[in-house]
Parts: C-alpha cells; sequence; structure tokens
C-alpha cells in the first residue's frame, strides 16, 4: 500500500469509525494493521485502552516511555497492570542517562528547556520505536486541549509516518472513568490527588480548582504538549 493509498483508506475509515465505540476502532485497527503499538502512558484513558486491547487483541504490543522522572505511583502502577493482566510492557529509553544529559546540556534541563528536555527523553525514543511499526494507538481526547481538538480516530501521522489511532477521540472524562468504575480498573492514585494529566514528576502538579485539566503541566512554560502528537 503507497502513501496515497494509505491516507485514502484512513480517511475514509474516519469517516466510518467516527460514530463507532471505542471496541470497534481497536479492532479496525488491529485488524487492518497488525504490526501496530499501542503507546501507554499509564493516564486514566491509556488503562481503559490496556483493558480494552487485552480483550480484542492481547498480542498487540504495548510500551512506555521511560524517562527515568516518572511518579513512583506511575511506575508502580505500570507493575501493577502487569500482574493483574499477565502481561510485560516495553520499555522504551532515552540514548542518555540523566547524568550523561546533566554533564552535555546542564543539571535539570527540564527547568530551562522543557521542550528540549521533552524531545530527548520523548520524542526521540518515540521516533525509535515506532520505526519498528506500520501503526500505533494513542489515548488522546479532543477535549483534552485544544491542539487535541481536530484529533481523528483514524489518521496519518505525518509527523511520524504511520497510521495512527485515537480510540477515545470522541469521549469525555466522564466517559473514561465510567469504564474504570464500571470495571475495576487499576488506575494511577495521584488522579485521586488532582492530577488529571501526568507527566514526569519535575514538570507536574496537581491542578487547582477551576483551571483547566492540563494546567498542571509545564506550569510557568508556554507549553502544552510533549511533542509527542502534532
Amino acid at each position: 500500500m503507497n502513501l496515497f493509498e494509505k491516507e485514502a483508506l484512513l480517511r475514509q475509515a474516519a469517516e466510518q469509525l467516527e460514530h463507532e465505540p471505542p471496541e470497534a476502532v481497536l479492532r479496525w485497527a488491529v485488524e487492518t494493521f497488525p504490526n501496530i503499538v499501542f503507546a501507554c502512558s499509564f493516564g486514566a484513558e491509556d488503562v481503559v485502552l490496556v483493558d480494552m486491547l487485552q480483550k480484542i487483541s492481547p498480542e498487540t504490543d504495548i510500551f512506555y516511555l521511560d524517562t527515568d522522572l516518572h511518579f513512583q505511583e506511575t511506575y508502580e502502577t505500570k507493575d501493577r497492570l502487569e500482574q493483574r493482566y499477565g502481561i510485560r510492557f516495553i520499555r522504551v529509553k532515552p540514548e542518555l542517562t540523566l547524568e550523561r544529559q546533566a554533564e552535555q546540556f546542564g543539571d535539570e534541563l527540564w527547568k530551562r528547556d522543557p521542550n528540549a528536555c521533552c524531545n530527548l527523553r520523548k520524542v526521540a525514543p518515540l521516533v525509535n520505536i515506532l520505526g519498528k511499526y506500520d501503526a500505533w494507538i494513542t489515548g488522546i481526547r479532543r477535549d483534552q486541549a485544544p491542539t487535541r481538538a481536530n484529533a481523528k480516530k483514524a489518521e496519518y501521522d505525518v509527523k511520524f509516518g504511520l497510521a495512527k489511532f485515537n480510540p477515545l477521540a470522541s469521549w469525555k472524562s466522564e466517559d473514561v472513568w465510567n469504564y474504570i468504575r464500571e470495571h475495576d480498573l487499576i488506575y494511577n492514585p495521584l488522579h485521586d490527588r488532582n492530577y488529571p494529566s501526568i507527566g514526569c514528576e519535575p514538570c507536574t502538579r496537581p491542578v487547582r480548582p477551576g483551571e483547566d485539566p492540563r494546567a498542571g503541566r509545564w506550569s510557568g512554560f508556554a507549553k502544552t504538549e510533549c511533542g509527542l502528537h502534532k
């Protein structure tokens, strides 16, 4: 399938899947692109997709970007999910250790240039892992941020050069939490402490009443995305 054909297929799929539930999107994705992977950050949306994938396509690879800077609660959530489902998440690491990064770019780069830090510890490792697949699945939702408002359930990811599926794109936060409660899912306990969006520990704070759900990410910087999503 050439690029033109792939883009046309995904545009048609986006129209057909727009009003379908996430499970239908996942089924179409894994059947059409068997060489597919799910990028998991262990947030509320992602634990929903882990559960759905285990029921639909348990052989599908799931990876996480280990920046070495996650909250302890995030690592513990990963361990609990692996134990519950009997799976092993693929660990994707940056090329530089934190020590080497400090030597080359100075201590606590995230405080001075969070974009550079995200590029080193998230974007570059993501490019490496996605190069092994034909498609990827994410947990992004349209109402999370203005940068995600136009996300399709199926689309061609120009940035990384492969098909991209966002099964929860049309869901609201209450849809996510209804699923978590109905299926008694494991989730990151930081969500119960006013962390609706959880990233690296140095760059994430609790959200205050009335703030945007992503206001706790890179607070004080004009930055709302890691660079993983266009």
